[in-house]
This record gives structure tokens, sequence and C-alpha cells, in this order.
């Protein structure tokens, strides 16, 4: 396959060549759009389909935002050079295996219940001083977030990271076979999306996916500590997967975990990798993030990164948008200190938000305030784990709670009467009473699934800023 230029991500040639598809006049792109919101100048744009829409409707709108051409697999109107495909979606994959096929770049892929975006942005942090790096921006880790991610690198990359997220049983490992890792990492295996699983094996199971399409002489990454390792294990044995390598707490582990000291403002770890002893930083706090450090460890060494060059690194790595992010936002009289992990929530990543927030020392007199959303996709163990949150809560020794959705019930009505702050099943309406009851030197913490849409609460505190500077 002939290769674009160093500025060019896909000429027509090179992009009908990977799709079977026929593109009559001549184009270059520099980026892949689905979204005409976000398309660029120089971007081809690819009409997908989705339940409420067709982007074969907006082919003119990407040609006035600028695109250069459109795959379509249906007649069209607009002024706009067309890519043709038999079907968009499958195109949108064919794309990716192209972007596969013409590079060398060793490609990491991720998964886990827990921690996976975290690990990849950390992974691609590290990675970006060894040589060129291309990893999956934000969330783009589903059936068509992954190849639209993997058709955007670039042919002269030197290391990928892509996340892999499913919902059901059969998603990953479609992934796995179109991102063909050199590196499959499993953070761990917990109840998320387990109502749509038998048990916890299943889920296991589902994950274990991404070993499937694992190039030979790949290598797994696990976490030993994990109930379900022995089971991932097997299963990698068993997809041809010869190395695995291991992380975690226990004496076994490639990458163990020696002493681990955490608190507001970060933690710090003392490791032994493989047969030698180092130490790191982390600006963000939880225990849980030094083992996801440690699978970085571990996946970064394997690529040839220096390890005591990594672990310096580890401690330059930000915190992920509404994964963590700690805001200190002005209110009118003084000021909280926010922690957003708005983005989404299961038990294992409630669990550890709180006893992240239960490491802050609250100003003055203000207090712990938890700002809590429904978990989905638990099925029939929805009561069961909504009201074992009170026991995250009381360890945290969080003052007062703020619920949302009808899912949390459970929680609310196990709560202690002086716990209770307000409960309402609209996130618009929550975040105002939220607003409105925070008062200097608190500490909030906002989680929910994405469904939830929590980060109306996080820019509902943030937005309080401008009235103090207004009020003098």
């Amino acid at each position: 396959m002939k290769v674009a230029g160093p500025d060019i991500l896909w000429t027509a040639e090179e992009a009908a060549l990977a799709t079977a598809g026929l593109a009559i006049q001549p184009w270059n792109a520099k980026g892949i759009s689905i979204d005409t919101r976000t398309c660029k100048p120089g971007d081809l744009f690819v009409a997908l389909r989705g339940p409420s829409f067709d982007g074969h409707k907006f082919v003119a709108q990407a040609a006035a935002a600028g695109a250069v051409a459109a795959m379509v697999d249906e007649s069209v109107e607009g002024d706009i050079p067309l890519l043709s495909v038999n079907d968009t979606m499958t195109g949108l994959a064919d794309l990716a295996r192209g972007a596969r096929d013409r590079s060398r770049a060793k490609l990491v892929a991720i998964t886990g219940s827990v921690g996976k975006t975290s690990t990849k942005e950390a992974l691609a942090a590290v990675l970006r001083a060894q040589g060129k790096t291309h990893a999956s921006e934000g969330n783009l880790n589903n059936h068509w977030g992954l190849p639209l991610s993997l058709a955007r690198m670039p042919s002269d990359t030197r290391y990928a990271v892509l996340e892999m997220g499913m919902n059901h049983a059969g998603e990953i490992e479609k992934l796995s076979n179109i991102a063909a890792p050199d590196i499959a990492v499993i953070t761990n295996v917990e109840p998320a999306h387990i109502g749509h699983f038998r048990d916890l094996e299943a889920v296991a199971d589902a994950k274990a996916e991404i070993f499937t399409g694992i190039r030979k002489g790949g290598i797994a990454i696990l976490n030993r500590d994990n109930g379900q390792y022995d089971r991932l294990a097997d299963r990698a044995h068993a997809a041809g997967v010869k190395q695995i390598l291991t992380f975690g707490s226990n004496a076994q582990c490639d990458a163990q975990l020696l002493q681990g000291d955490v608190s507001a403002d970060g933690s710090f770890a003392r490791a032994r990798l493989f047969d030698r002893e180092l130490e790191f930083h982390l600006q963000n706090p939880g225990r849980h993030q030094l083992f996801n450090a440690l699978a970085v460890l571990l996946a970064a060494t394997q690529l040839g990164a220096d390890p005591l060059k990594v672990a310096e690194d580890l401690s330059k790595v930000p915190a992920v948008k509404g994964r963590g992010v700690k805001v200190r936002a002005a209110i009118p009289g003084g000021g909280i200190t926010l922690i957003d992990e708005s983005y989404n929530a299961s038990p294992a990543s409630v669990g550890a938000a709180l006893s992240v927030l239960g490491l802050e020392q609250p100003a003055g007199e203000g207090r712990r305030i938890a700002v809590l959303g429904d978990m989905k996709e638990l099925g029939n163990r929805s009561v069961e784990l909504h009201a074992k949150i009170l026991a995250d809560l009381v360890e945290a020794k969080v003052d007062l709670v703020f619920a949302c959705g009808q899912e949390i019930l459970p929680l609310v009505e196990a709560m202690p009467l002086a716990m209770a702050g307000w409960h309402s099943v609209d996130s618009v309406e929550l975040a105002a009473i939220v607003a409105e009851r925070v008062r200097p030197g608190d500490v909030v913490l906002v989680k929910g699934s994405a469904s939830m849409r929590m980060d109306r609460v996080v820019e509902a505190l943030v937005r309080l800023a401008p009235n103090k500077k207004s009020g003098g």
C-alpha cells in the first residue's frame, strides 16, 4: 500500500484501496471526522448511521466546514468529492485496519472495569518521551470509537495506545481483531455492566476477548491481585499468548508495590520492577492509581523505555477531566475543593473516589460532601450494590450526600438522616440545590454514570466563581 506523506493522513487512492471503495476525484485528508460539529478543514467526513441520526444528511454541512471528501454508501447532496463504499461503518473499520497494516507502530490495547482511561492517558504520556505516540482521544473505545481512533493514526507513529470498552460479550473481540495489539493490558475485573452478564466470571471472559487479536509474540499484562486473575491468565494462554506479566502487591508479581503512601496531594510508591527497586510520585491521590502506574511501568519498559525515565515521567501526568481532576473553585465568601469524577461510575470506582475524598481535609467549618448519581447497568444487583456505598461513605467520613436518580434510592433510604442532603431524579435540579448549599471550606466529590450527566453539577459549582467577583 502506498503510504501518505507526513502531513497527509489519507490520500484518495490509499483510502479507496483500504476500503475497497471508489474515489473518482483525487484528494488528501489530514484527519477524519464523523461529526460536523467538530469537523475541521482537511478532514475526510465519514457518514455513519446511528439509532437517531444519519450522517449522510450532513455531508453538505461537512463540506461547508472544510471537509475535503466524504465516505458514503448512498447518493448525497453536496459539492464534495466522495469515497463510495458498501457500508460506511465497515468502511471505517477497514480504514482502521489499513492504518494498522501500513504502520510499524507497537500497539498497546487497554481494557478493564475501572481505570482504563487513566491508564491509557498515563502510558501515552510516558511513551511520548520515547517517540511519536498516538492514543485514542477521551473515551473513544467502542465499536466506532476504536476504529475512528485507529484510522486517525499517522503512518509514522512509533507507539499507539488504544482503549477498548464493552457493554456486552463479543464486543472487545471485534475491536481486538481490528487493532491487533502487541501488548494487551487488563487493569481489573469488577461488577461494572454486570447487568448484561450472568456473573463476574462472564465479565472476565468478555474482557479476555482482548487476547483474540493479539499478534504473535504478544504480551498480556494482568492484575495479579484481582479475583479473576487465574481465569484471565487461562484465557490468555488459550489464545496463544506465551508471555504474561503481572502487577499488584503479590510477591510473585513482575511489578510489585512494596510501599504506597497516599495523601490529598498525590501518591508515592516504592516498587520492585523485576529485580530492581524504584520510586515514583503521582499527581493523582489513591492507592488504585499506584497499581495503574505499575501496569504503565510494565508496558512501557517492554517497549524499550528506561524504567527510571518512566518513573520520572509518571510524576508529570495530570488527572483526566471527569476522572479525578481537582479544582479549587471560588464561591461567595471563600472557596471549595471540587473533585470532578463526573464522567462515569461503577461500584469499584465509586469506592475508590470516596477513599480519595476521605483524604481531603475541609477548611474551617467545611464538610466532606459526596454528590452521587446512579450507577447504571448493574441489573438485579443494583439495589445491593447501591446500598453498599454507605460503608464507603462512613469510612471516608462523609458529612453530607446529595443523590441523583432512581437506582440510588436504596442508598438514600439506608443513610442516616444527618448525612442526607437532597435527592432528585434530575441532575439539573440537583446542581442548583448543591450550588445553593455549599459553603466555604467544603470538599465536594461529584460522581455518577455518564447518562446521569453529573457534569452539570460540576459546571454549576464552577459558575459560582463570577458571583464572588461581582459581589466584591
